[in-house]
């Protein structure tokens, strides 16, 4: 790139889905097997910086259980999907993994915000599938000091998140990490964005927003 030009804008890729899914390991093999540089900006990362006053942020669970929270939630995603954008228009490949749900006391039209940040980008939306079974058992191996609720069989909030994750959501890619390895999974993302879809699903969602709007 000679001096002065601008970088070109770099590859986004979203991965939403429950936590214990396999998202985290996902990004991780995106970063190591995916050629480029992968910023990994995701849910733990943002947590990482809030405040107990704001715990836990973007990663508030299905359920209106924290309404307080909500407005400060809606402003944390937008956030980060601007801090996204601005790392992709400096030329850095993101991975942001993610658990966006509209199970809130109130609507807070996350994935339209995504949209609107990120469609023009031409960001890919990857569901990321695991079943429950998986899913109580990672929970059971890595608690995390109890910040995951683990059992027998799954407790209520688990059940939230695999109904809420997904519902009224398309994707341009879904995985099953319950099933897949990392590495086979990340193949299937780089498959993904070798051959993009003319028009993802954020962009879309962000051209069909924006003429509602007009």
């Amino acid at each position: 790139m000679a001096s002065g030009d601008a970088p070109r804008t770099g590859r986004v890729v979203i991965l939403n889905g429950a936590p214990r899914s396999g998202k985290s390991s996902l990004a991780r093999a995106i970063q190591t097997t995916v050629p480029g540089t992968w910023l990994n900006t995701g849910v733990d990362s943002f947590m990482a910086a809030l405040p107990p006053a704001l715990m836990p942020g973007i990663g508030l669970r299905p359920g209106g259980e924290r309404p307080d929270l909500e407005p400060a939630v809606a402003k944390l995603y937008d956030l980060l999907f601007a801090t996204i954008r601005l790392q992709a228009q400096s030329g850095f490949d993101i991975v942001a993994d993610l658990g966006m749900h509209e199970d809130y006391s109130a609507p807070i039209g996350i994935l339209d915000r995504a949209a609107s940040t990120l469609g023009p980008l031409g960001a890919v939306l990857i569901g990321i599938d695991c079943d429950l079974d998986e899913i109580m058992r990672r929970r059971n191996a890595d608690p995390k000091g109890g910040f995951y609720a683990t059992g027998d069989t799954a407790p209520p909030p688990v059940l939230r998140w695999q109904d809420a994750v997904h519902r009224d959501k398309t994707y341009d890619l879904r995985l099953d990490m319950g099933r897949l390895t990392s590495e086979d999974g990340a193949a299937r993302v780089a498959s993904l964005l070798a051959a993009p879809p003319a028009q993802t699903v954020l962009a879309r969602l962000g051209r069909n927003s924006s003429a509602s709007s007009t």
